[in-house]
């Protein structure tokens, strides 16, 4: 990966379906996304992702989410993306999808994919999930991940899946307030974190954790930045400006149209590439600096 010809490293782009055209959401929830985000292009294959990122000089953190458990709908599988990720080395970065109650076969799990796929990090979505990070359940999980040098994305706050649909798809958001996963950044210090998404309606205690714990991250996907919490923008200039991390959500959100809203961010311009590449570098191990 040549990161000087990099414009940007998104954080957060999803692999929604498989080679064999499975999604990773139910019709329901798949739909109701769709309608929230009024995305267009909404399933583009692997290929396509790569394509896409490369016509725009930008590299992407590619997973999908497995809660199957909870929702009974199979994940995309991540032997296919991090495939997809050796076949375009130049644009994807591996990681990838686990369900906490799947335990032990969870933990072999993240270690093979480590071992043997060179996955760099792991993406827990505790709404569609239906856990709460600081569920000791999910604990096994996150010493594999730690053990292994990888990264755990947890959603935050608010989100599109079942946005609109009747009981919100069965979707509840008590499971994404961060406060759960500073639980978890205390137990697991070696573990680099990444809260991902604008935390409405827990933007404060977001901020606070990310604050208060070296370990723990902010990706800025899911939302566009000109409907960023003001407190956001501020601590993203200031003090967490090593911290925070460009992330679209993609194909939700195309980095088009968020990169054309964060270029009217009042921001120093000496952090703007700190959020759009070189804090995302330095935490995925691709520069020291």
């Amino acid at each position: 990966m040549d990161l000087d010809a990099l414009v940007a490293i998104d954080m957060h782009a999803h692999a929604e379906v498989s080679a064999k055209g499975g999604a990773s959401l139910s019709a329901e929830l798949d739909a109701a996304a769709g309608a929230y985000f009024k995305a267009e292009h909404r399933h583009p294959t692997l290929p396509e992702i790569a394509a896409y990122y490369r016509e725009r000089s930008m590299a992407c953190v590619v997973f999908t989410v497995d809660a199957e458990s909870a929702t009974g709908t199979p994940p995309v599988p991540n032997e296919e993306i991090a495939e997809a990720a050796a076949e375009n080395p130049d644009v994807i970065i591996p990681f990838a999808g686990v369900d906490p109650f799947k335990g032990k076969a969870a933990v072999r799990q993240i270690r093979r994919l480590v071992e043997e796929f060179g996955v760099k990090g792991f993406k827990f979505h505790p709404n569609i999930q239906a856990f709460h990070p600081n569920d000791r359940m999910a604990y096994p999980l996150y010493e594999a991940i730690e053990d292994a040098g990888a990264i755990a994305v947890f959603h935050t706050g608010q989100t599109g899946i079942g946005a609109g649909a009747p009981g919100g798809g069965g979707i509840r958001l008590k499971y994404s307030n961060p406060m759960d996963v500073d639980d978890v950044a205390a137990d697991f210090p070696g573990m680099r974190i990444v809260l991902a998404h604008p935390s409405f309606p827990w933007q404060d205690e977001a901020l606070a954790v990310a604050t208060h714990k070296p370990n723990v991250h902010i990706d800025l996907s899911g939302w566009s930045p000109k409907y960023f919490p003001p407190q956001l923008v501020r601590y993203a200039n200031s003090l967490l400006q090593d911290k925070v991390l460009f992330g679209s959500d993609y194909p939700l959100l195309t980095p088009d149209r968020w990169l054309a809203d964060f270029a009217g961010l009042p921001l120093k311009d000496e952090v703007r590439p700190k959020i759009l590449k070189e804090n995302a570098a330095r935490l995925l191990g691709l520069t020291t600096t």
